[in-house]
């Protein structure tokens, strides 16, 4: 892969992972209720899920999904199903989840976020799309591992910036009126990104 590749994929990946979704909704949520250092392992899973994601396309799930489209109708439904209750718990979140904070309100872990990608259709739609422009088919071992390394280096930095965000909301938003709104927001949004998937 040549270097003048490799930068356009890094900037694939920044705009990809930098833009509203389902990942970033949630972050920005998570920044505002449980703050920026709670919300870490969130952002980690999100990076070591979404990489075994794209090593998993390019290394041929990617034609499996192709040959059978009924696999696709599958995670649709799956990844639907699971983004709306996610939604649901976002806006049905009343408290910001402080240390003090009673109750069971928690930030999602690490695995919780990698297994999202999983069911992510953003996600699916960049690991397909990063492989099939990306990948050089006389190098696909190399090339597969090169588009996964331009995916891990620009995006923890991209994701931060929606939980800092949220943690820059927290002020704000400490009055519980106003955070009860934006949660209930927060999950219309991501509810919302299951659109370009129905249609």
């Amino acid at each position: 892969m040549s270097l003048d590749v490799f930068l356009a994929l890094l900037v694939f990946f920044f705009v990809s992972s930098v833009t509203p979704g389902p990942n970033n909704f949630m972050l920005l949520a998570s920044g505002v209720n449980y703050g920026f250092i709670r919300t870490i392992p969130h952002m980690l899973g999100i990076a070591a899920g979404f990489a075994s994601l794209l090593l998993a396309v390019g290394f041929g799930l990617g034609a499996l999904l192709t040959a059978y489209p009924q696999l696709n109708l599958v995670l649709k439904i799956a990844g639907g199903a699971y983004l709306l209750y996610l939604a649901w718990r976002i806006a049905m979140s009343r408290s910001t989840g402080s240390q003090g904070a009673t109750g069971a309100a928690r930030p999602m872990t690490f695995f919780q976020a990698a297994a999202f990608q999983w069911v992510n259709p953003k996600a699916w739609v960049m690991a397909v799309t990063a492989m099939a422009i990306y990948t050089n088919p006389q190098a696909p071992f190399v090339s597969i591992l090169l588009v996964a390394l331009a995916f891990t280096l620009v995006n923890f930095p991209s994701v931060s910036v929606w939980a800092g965000f949220g943690v820059a909301l927290r002020g704000f938003l400490a009055d519980p009126v106003r955070l009860k709104w934006f949660n209930i927001v927060m999950g219309i949004a991501l509810a919302a990104t299951l659109w370009p998937m129905l249609r």
